[in-house]
């Protein structure tokens, strides 16, 4: 192929990839945002998720459409309960110390990592796609799965601004961000608050993975670069600015999914952590970040 089929392959891949980044960070960015806690372990809710999809697929596996609708259900809602408990158990427990949480969330890193290495193994398992066509280009085949990810993720991004935005679940989450003493005056349950945030968080990473693992295999190490890809997008964007992590979302998905097709995967994470560091010297909060007053 030439220069200009490998760009539209590179800008493709780069889209779907933008739009899980985009799930998977804007729950990342809710957490600090809202909670001003830095969730280590938000990589393994995204992990979990898939896991859970090779579970749920697994128990329909004549009718893979079934299998996928079910692990797009279950996994999500088995993932939040967990994150709930977790809140309770732990983070509620130390008040939501910005600094204790950290430490927190990367023992919860290891606990669910070794969880699922003990619990599923190391091995990578597939799960089929639940639909399986192909849209012909003049120069190559491209996967129609990969724009059911693109519209599917559209989906849950509206959902989630409009549960922001346009409810009273979202304008008590606004004013608890804003003023926590002042919104426990007015009567918010801000504890219940906090865990609703945290499951609705760990939902969306799951619903990310969910979406993945039909393209890239479920295997227990395969948070850490969502992770860091999303740690990435919320720095850059500014942190707990929503606006500002779908922007950098796409910015950090369409740049490497350019790079890693001309040059390498590693090159894009490279670029990506240098385009950090640029953003940290010239802005320090961020693209989108609110001023400091």
């Amino acid at each position: 192929m030439s220069f200009w089929p490998h760009l539209l392959l590179a800008l493709l891949e780069g889209t779907v990839a933008a739009f899980v980044l985009a799930l998977t960070a804007l729950g990342l960015s809710l957490v600090f945002g809202v909670m001003r806690v830095v969730n280590v372990a938000h990589g393994e809710f995204f992990m979990l998720g898939a896991v859970l999809a090779w579970a749920f697929s697994s128990l329909v596996t004549d009718m893979p459409a079934l299998g996928f609708l079910l692990a797009l259900v279950g996994s999500p809602l088995v993932v939040g309960g967990i994150a709930l408990v977790a809140d309770r158990l732990v983070l509620r427990r130390l008040n939501y110390s910005p600094e204790a949480t950290i430490v927190a969330t990367i023992g919860l890193l290891y606990i669910i990592q070794q969880l699922v290495l003990t619990l599923y193994g190391p091995y990578a398992r597939p799960v089929l796609p639940p639909i399986q066509f192909r849209i012909q280009f003049p120069w190559f085949g491209y996967s129609g799965y990969k724009l059911v990810v693109v519209t599917a993720a559209s989906a849950m991004l509206l959902a989630t601004w409009f549960t922001l935005m346009r409810t009273r679940i979202g304008l008590v989450m606004r004013a608890t961000r804003f003023d926590r003493e002042t919104a426990q005056t007015f009567g918010i349950p801000v504890n219940r608050v906090y865990s609703m945030i945290f499951a609705l968080a760990a939902m969306l990473a799951a619903v990310a993975g969910v979406l993945i693992v039909p393209i890239q295999q479920a295997h227990y190490l395969m948070g850490l670069d969502p992770l860091l890809l999303s740690f990435i997008v919320v720095i850059i964007g500014g942190l707990g600015s929503l606006r500002g992590t779908l922007v950098a979302a796409f910015v950090i998905g369409l740049s490497d999914g350019v790079i890693s097709v001309f040059f390498s995967p590693t090159l894009a994470k490279i670029i990506a952590t240098l385009f950090v560091a640029l953003v940290l010297v010239v802005r320090p909060g961020g693209l989108f970040g609110e001023k400091s007053r």
